[in-house]
């Protein structure tokens, strides 16, 4: 295919008058025109070469070759819907049943992760019966309608918490979170209890058993849910929490949530559509951190499933599909499951194999952990550096004490990052948290390089704006007798934090 002759301006200008503008760009001051992609590397209109640390849906990464070959060929004799036998759909599903839990043996494939939940929603509520559900705070599972009712992350901006809907939430009592923008507080609609998060949340590191304290929390909100004549249809979680901040939950937590959502007549849905097929290093599905006893009731998969390619896939057990049967309706996706989106599927899961990429992402993840830590102990504005395999975070503060989300700052290094070829993203409630999630071809030598680059900016933001060293906070200073925050003390020093560095960044 000959290069987009387009000039850069010309395409957004184009974009600007022809798609919404809540379609949102990277960099939307400077956005980056990328015309091709090879391994970890993106290149723009001029052949610049960008190091991409955050696609995580070209999984075994971009314009793999044997991925591309296998929709080729394909594509050259069949493509069509999935009424018709054929070899690929069932090959995929074989192999795909090698990696689960044996109790996990229907498959159903669609063409999206929003698809996938949606229907692992309606399987658990046909099960079960019940219809309410219980989520993490500030999750995101998807843009259908009825995923956006079950993502805090996008329903506060919109109509707001449905009746039906509970939300797993840090109570305003005990902790002050804040909003990327305003830095106002959080306030859950319904029921409350904390996000698993041992660095910023209600159980801290600190704890002697943060994984019971936070199981113990969802076992509350059902309770509560019961006492109101509600019942409990499934609980959605990701394996590990993206959107909330590149949360690692505490080991134990989930195996312990299960049994609660379970005893209240749920079901367990692990949405791996982030983190799943090898990313976390260790195991090829994140929530096998939990351990080989732990079996989810339904597990969701998308993104890095097809790299790049849409096709999406829930697995559930025997009991659960054939009470959705029962109903008597059809399930049917036109083009779920169709010949090359199976043989897409089956490449990946080819290359994830014969390059040992779950390996690489241990090998990988861990010297970029080390590195990062490194540079948490030389640079005060870094406060966590978390994650498994290739999934990590970097919690960037203002201080040690409140731990507040250093949100300009980080907005400021990623497009610093930009300027050097390096392609980061923020996430978490405060937009805080560094969050690498890159192709699994990612190499030592990018990560090196990675390191390399945000030392050099993090010591030139240090030496222009004089940040965290000289603003830490002292000990309990910010704390009533009681112990709790006083967030008028918080609001006040945030402003005065902001108007300090913020204002020389802009100089």
């Amino acid at each position: 295919m000959a290069a987009d002759p387009r000039a850069k301006a010309a395409t957004l200008n184009l974009r600007r008058r022809l798609l919404s503008s809540s379609c949102r760009l990277f960099f939307p001051e400077d956005p980056v025109k990328i015309i091709r992609s090879k391994g970890q590397y993106l290149y723009d209109e001029q052949g610049r070469e960008f190091l991409d640390c955050i696609n995580n849906v070209a999984h075994v990464g971009h314009c793999h070759p044997i991925v591309v070959q296998a929709a080729h060929e394909q594509n050259l004799v069949l493509n069509t819907n999935s009424r018709y036998l054929h070899d690929n759909i069932v090959d995929y599903a074989q192999r795909l049943s090698e990696t689960l839990p044996k109790e996990l043996s229907v498959f159903y494939f669609l063409n999206s992760g929003s698809e996938a939940n949606d229907l692992a929603l309606r399987l658990a509520r046909q099960y079960t019966g019940h219809q309410d559900v219980l989520v993490l705070d500030h999750a995101y599972h998807g843009h259908l309608s009825s995923l956006i009712d079950i993502s805090p992350y996008k329903f506060r901006d919109l109509d707001g918490q449905k009746e039906w809907v509970h939300v797993v939430c840090t109570p305003i009592s005990t902790q002050v979170s804040f909003h990327p923008q305003t830095w106002t507080t959080w306030q859950c609609l319904s029921l409350q209890a904390p996000l698993p998060d041992t660095y910023r949340g209600l159980y801290r590191e600190d704890h002697p058993n943060p994984a019971e304290a936070y199981a113990n929390e969802v076992k509350n909100v059902i309770n509560i849910a019961q006492e109101k004549g509600r019942k409990i249809a499934a609980f959605f979680a990701e394996s590990l929490p993206s959107v909330a901040g590149q949360i690692i939950p505490p080991a134990g937590y989930f195996s312990q949530v299960a049994e609660h959502i379970r005893r209240a007549g749920g079901l367990f849905v692990a949405d791996e559509i982030q983190v799943g097929f090898g990313r976390v290093g260790k195991h090829f599905w994140a929530f096998q951190l939990e351990g080989e006893s732990f079996v989810p009731d339904i597990v969701t998969m998308e993104k890095s499933i097809g790299n790049g390619h849409p096709v999406a896939c829930v697995a559930t057990t025997q009991a659960v599909s054939r009470a959705f049967e029962a109903t008597g309706v059809e399930y049917f996706n036109t083009f779920g499951g169709n010949p090359v989106s199976c043989a897409v599927g089956l490449a990946v899961l080819d290359v994830l194999e014969t390059e040992q990429l779950q390996a690489h992402a241990t090998n990988v993840g861990n010297f970029l952990m080390e590195h990062l830590s490194q540079q948490k102990a030389k640079h005060p504005i870094i406060g966590d550096v978390r994650g498994t395999g290739l999934f990590i975070g970097v919690d960037l503060i203002k201080d040690e004490t409140l731990r507040t989300p250093a949100t300009e700052e980080a907005e400021y290094l990623v497009s610093r990052l930009k300027e050097n070829y390096i392609l980061l993203s923020t996430d978490g409630p405060g937009r805080n948290v560094l969050k690498f999630k890159p192709p699994l071809c990612f190499s030592l030598d990018n990560a090196q390089h990675v390191v390399a680059k945000l030392d050099d900016i993090l010591t030139d933001m240090e030496e222009k704006v004089r940040s965290c060293k000289t603003l830490r906070i002292q000990p309990n200073s910010a704390k009533h007798p009681s112990g709790k925050w006083d967030l008028m003390f918080v609001l006040h020093l945030h402003q005065e934090i902001h108007d300090k560095m913020f204002s020389r960044f802009r100089g």
